[in-house]
């Protein structure tokens, strides 16, 4: 059984808008055993969503769509639906009732204009919204080769939209015949192309399970997805999946599903009872900030420095200025490590002004260090791409060298 997504809004189409249902929904129904082959985002125009819908009934056996059930007159999907099915809208007496009950507990009159939303294709079946005055629709729309498809119009809020998929539209969907289960590891250190080359043929085309590699801002994600008749069978096909990987990209893998760097880091920290401070001149304090996301982060988060220069770091701190910068980043880092009470510190160097649209000018370098007990570090960090990325990759390359310390020693 295979499913489309189909995303209607203006605001999308140009780019005003991201459009985060079509991956939930994705996600969503491969976790009951339904493949979504196709993602189709349409304009909020009539002709075209036409047929979009037309399109998707007769490749799909399941719709969802998401969007164009608001009250104005650019929310088209009902009449789509209906033009599509052939028949006029009609007026559902209990669903205007809802909907003025909402307004009424509001303590707001409603406009005429949403009358609107109480009108459904003739044989169609509203889809209850708690959570909003936008009903969904529920339809079986004939296909060209026989038989039908199954499709649910939902609104495009997401929190309404999640709601009513979960409690009004799942229940209603048939079992698929196979069922999928996707795991995810993060991987630090490498490039995308180095990655692919160290997995082989792990992501071979049609392997089972699928092994696909994405990145964001230097993070390598091994995304996994295995089909099997049971989830045992699939959990079992992710177990060996995973036992592959790490075999090949060893403490490269810093972690599992949602977890970034700072997250582990955090947890290796607290296991040991230690403490880390932060010294940043080119962040920004973004490494600061991304430590305090994580849960509980006073427990082994002593503060931070931000400086604009590290001469200006060194005359807030007292250090001495050594012999060469390397000893002069090391010398403020253990003054900074006294005065924040971390026992370790990481520390992110200047970001110099360059252009990185001019092939003729050479990348530049900056510092990433650590210190700490038995451990003194200075790393050179070349700068490539725009600066928001290179303030991202330098954060997390800082915090990979603790990781990475924490693991060998």
């Amino acid at each position: 059984m295979h499913a489309e997504i189909i995303s209607v809004g203006t605001e999308i189409t140009t780019g005003a808008s991201l459009d985060t249902n079509s991956q939930w929904l994705s996600l969503e129904l491969a976790a009951i055993g339904i493949s979504v082959s196709f993602h189709t985002t349409v304009a909020d125009d009539l002709a075209a969503l036409v047929g979009v819908i037309r399109t998707a009934a007769d490749r799909c056996e399941v719709i969802i769509l998401t969007g164009g059930l608001g009250p104005t007159l650019d929310d088209l999907t009902r009449q789509a639906l209906a033009d599509v099915l052939g028949v006029e809208l009609v007026l559902d007496p209990a669903s205007l009732e809802f909907i003025r009950g909402l307004f009424q507990r509001f303590k707001r009159e409603m406009p005429e204009r949403n009358v609107v939303q109480a009108h459904f294709p003739r044989g169609t079946e509203p889809i209850p919204n708690l959570r909003g005055t936008a009903p969904g629709i529920w339809a079986n729309i004939p296909r060209a080769a026989g038989g039908t498809c199954l499709f649910a119009a939902l609104p495009g809020v997401p929190s309404e939209m999640k709601r009513m998929f979960a409690k009004e539209v799942v229940p209603r969907l048939p079992a698929g015949n196979r069922v999928i289960r996707r795991a995810r590891l993060n991987c630090f250190g490498v490039g995308e192309s180095q990655a692919e080359e160290m997995l082989g043929d792990l992501t071979a085309r049609g392997r089972d399970p699928e092994i696909g590699i994405t990145v964001h801002e230097a993070t390598i994600t091994l995304r996994i997805v295995a089909h099997g008749d049971t989830a045992e069978t699939c959990d079992s096909k992710i177990a060996a999946a995973k036992s592959a990987i790490r075999e090949r990209m060893g403490d490269l893998i810093f972690g599992e599903e949602d977890e970034e760097l700072q997250h582990v880091v955090a947890r290796l920290l607290a296991n040991l009872g230690s403490t880390l401070a932060t010294v940043e001149i080119g962040t920004g304090g973004l490494l600061a900030r991304r430590i305090t996301e994580v849960p509980d982060y006073e427990r082994v988060y002593r503060g931070g420095i931000v400086a604009v220069s590290l001469e200006a770091l060194v005359h807030t701190v007292g250090s001495s200025v050594g012999a060469n910068k390397q000893t002069t980043i090391v010398a403020a880092l253990e003054s900074c490590r006294e005065r924040l009470g971390g026992e370790f510190a990481v520390f992110v160097g200047a970001f110099p002004h360059f252009d990185p649209d001019n092939a003729a000018e050479a990348s530049p370098t900056s510092e990433v260090a650590l210190v700490g007990p038995n451990v003194s570090r200075v790393v050179d960090y070349t700068f490539l791409g725009d600066a928001a990325l290179n303030r991202s990759r330098a954060g997390k390359i800082a915090l990979n060298l603790l990781r990475l310390h924490f693991q060998r020693s």
